[in-house]
């Protein structure tokens, strides 16, 4: 059985001691059927004055910490030992209304997916929406599943993966025009292409790990940053993760902790600090998962 470790450190300087305000965390996953989670951590420098713990309104599980001291640097370092149990590609199955292009959700189920559905960013011309049908008018048979795993890798193919320090995401116009972004950019613009076919999709932030160096004691599987996904909502399968960045459906390699209809509602980290925009030094995140 495999035990995998995420250690995530974020380490932020300031040129003096500022009054650091409250501070929000997503590191915590839920336990689910794919993942059984078998301890958590969280330390905080200085400490906070108190913690409070509270799920949204997407059920995301989510840390406020708060400070009553001055300090020169914020060190926030959450770790957890979980079981992942990702679902396989070839599992999947889907209900036979939804199996092909076009389909329609029923009536209870587009109720409770709302604005999961919605397009979130401007197209005027079009141009997602084309990008999307020529994928489906590529894919033999137009198959659901074989649409968006199609998606996925042509997200890979077609643009460079290029990583990103800025906070945000680019627009998936964008994203297509300059044929380049970050694991988040990818993303949203997946995202978008599948709202576009009509379907559910959300933004999913984690971490990514390599399965082909699990069973090495103690080695390193994945680290440098956090990372994010799609999934989509399939009648039948449910919500299905689709990584655009690597082309892995189905979850494989991928370890949710945050799921948000938009992508700003899943930043790992945000806060705040008194002071002017000079006083804030750098921010450093290093991120680590070892396998058991």
């Amino acid at each position: 059985m495999t035990v995998l470790h995420v250690r995530h450190r974020t380490t932020y300087t300031y040129k003096r001691a500022v009054e650091l305000g409250e501070h929000r965390l997503m590191a915590r996953p839920l336990d689910s059927h794919d993942l059984r989670l078998l301890d958590t951590s969280l330390v905080i420098d200085p400490p906070a004055s108190a913690i409070r713990w509270l799920h949204d309104a997407f059920g995301n599980s989510i840390a406020i910490a708060t400070f009553n001291q001055p300090a020169a640097h914020l060190v926030v370092e959450s770790g957890f030992h979980a079981e992942h149990y990702p679902t396989q590609e070839r599992a999947l199955e889907l209900e036979t209304y939804a199996s092909k292009f076009p389909f329609n959700y029923s009536a209870e189920d587009a109720m409770d997916l709302g604005h999961t559905r919605d397009r979130h960013h401007p197209d005027p011309d079009h141009k997602i929406d084309a990008w999307a049908k020529a994928i489906v008018e590529k894919t033999d048979g137009g198959e659901t599943l074989a649409v968006l795993t199609a998606m996925t890798r042509e997200i890979k193919q077609q643009f460079q993966y290029a990583a990103r320090d800025a906070a945000g995401v680019q627009s998936p116009l964008e994203t297509l025009e300059l044929g380049s972004g970050s694991c988040r950019d990818f993303a949203v613009f997946m995202m978008e292409a599948a709202r576009s076919l009509g379907l559910a999709a959300c933004f999913v932030s984690g971490y990514l790990y390599d399965e082909k160096l699990i069973g090495a004691a103690g080695s390193l599987v994945g680290g440098g940053a956090t990372h994010a996904w799609t999934r989509v909502f399939l009648p039948g399968a449910g919500w299905v993760e689709f990584d655009p960045t690597n082309a892995l459906v189905g979850g494989r390699n991928l370890i949710r902790v945050a799921v948000a209809r938009d992508a700003s509602q899943a930043a790992p980290l945000t806060g705040s600090y008194n002071g002017t925009p000079e006083e804030f030094a750098s921010v450093t995140v290093d991120v680590q998962v070892t396998a058991k």
